[in-house]
């Protein structure tokens, strides 16, 4: 199974899974723009990510995201629904199968505790995936999720 993961935000964490070769692909992407850019121009950014990576993960059996319920501000929460919009399109379109994951569950997946902090589920991450460094929380959690959406799946 191809799993592609993504824990959705201005810094985008992504992931590519293949569970039967067992490897992994995974970064981040910086959403900002600059000040001259429209607000919509990070959503423009964001699919053109987003349909790159569904090519490059060869025809992913199922898409997960980071389900987040709960937002710091109202800007957020805007800027997250217009990322799962898009996500959600591009899933319809393409007929791929896509779930979300909440925020505690990758936290308990990644380190047995839903409420930990994100460098507690970046050290667990260092540790699963020995010799690999995550270049922030967003990439860490996007590979937890992928982890988390396999463990649902197969649960099924």
């Amino acid at each position: 199974m191809i799993v592609v993961a993504l824990d959705l935000g201005l810094k985008t964490g992504w992931c590519i899974y293949d569970t039967y070769e067992q490897w992994w692909h995974s970064g981040t992407w910086d959403l900002k723009g600059s000040r001259y850019d429209s607000s919509g121009m990070r959503f423009v950014r964001f699919r053109t990510h987003l349909r790159e990576l569904l090519a490059n993960a060869n025809s992913p059996d199922l898409v997960a995201y980071e389900e987040v319920r709960r937002h710091l501000g109202v800007d957020a929460a805007h800027a997250y629904g217009g990322y799962l919009a898009v996500l959600q399109e591009e899933c319809e379109q393409r007929k791929i199968e896509y779930m979300g994951i909440p925020v505690g569950t990758v936290k308990k997946m990644a380190t047995g505790r839903g409420n930990a902090s994100k460098e507690d589920v970046m050290e667990a991450a260092r540790k699963r995936w020995l010799g690999w460094d995550p270049v922030d929380d967003n990439e860490a959690d996007a590979r937890w999720v992928a982890v988390a959406a396999t463990v649902e799946v197969s649960d099924e």
